[in-house]
């Protein structure tokens, strides 16, 4: 990811540094081992949220396979929920655990890890503006033929390309952010089905939550 010219303090040297992500908080790893072994409680805290937002995940997109279309109202909440919980399990990876996240991405030949990253990217773009600046029907267009057509259909619908979103009222670092979020939703899921983007996020977040487990809890992690 590259920087988007933002700059902040790191949260336990005070040193100045620009971000590779947006909610970066530390300079460098060791600054993050430092404020982590200062702050005795956050390997509880790791673990913990990890592993509600992995099985959160788990349910989530398990939805997307067992229930049928059966209205319109029904496919935009259970794809909005998906939603919602990919992007939490990767905020919580890349918060408490850089280093597992990008060391997993590092290992992807380039042209592959483009389509992750930005995969994931466009799923924080249909996020920050599902429900606040369009509706999820502006983002969704259900599979063709009838209503109900059977288990999986949720799946077959595809992502619908949209327009440039407003970001004048956003500071201009956001502005960035969010615009290099469009362009990622642009490339990688318009025209994309559902479940081709989800398969792709999900996959890399659980091998992800893997690396950045003890051996003894990654069966958990990994449980489908």
């Amino acid at each position: 990811m590259t920087s988007m010219g933002d700059t902040r303090e790191c949260e336990q040297c005070g040193a100045v540094f620009t971000p590779r992500r947006e909610h970066a908080r530390f300079c460098s790893a060791r600054c993050r081992v430092a404020w982590n072994r200062e702050n005795t409680s956050g390997h509880a805290a790791e673990a913990s949220a990890l592993d509600w937002s992995m099985s959160a995940m788990r349910d989530a997109t398990g939805r997307l396979l067992r229930v049928t279309d059966r209205d319109r109202a029904r496919l935009f909440a259970v794809v909005s929920e998906a939603v919602w919980w990919v992007t939490i399990v990767d905020a919580t990876l890349v918060r408490y655990h850089p280093d597992a996240y990008d060391g997993l991405l590092t290992g992807w030949p380039p042209a592959d890890r483009r389509v992750i990253e930005e995969t994931l990217a466009g799923l924080r773009f249909v996020r920050n503006q599902m429900g606040q600046y369009l509706d999820p029907a502006d983002f969704i267009q259900p599979a063709p033929g009838r209503s109900g057509g059977g288990e999986g259909r949720i799946r077959a619908s595809r992502w619908k390309p949209v327009p440039e979103p407003e970001l004048a009222l956003l500071p201009s670092p956001r502005q960035a952010w969010e615009m290099t979020r469009y362009r990622a939703y642009e490339a990688q899921l318009a025209g994309h089905s559902v479940g081709e983007s989800f398969d792709l996020a999900a996959a890399f977040l659980k091998l992800a939550a893997a690396e950045a487990t003890p051996a003894a809890d990654v069966s958990a992690l990994a449980a489908p």
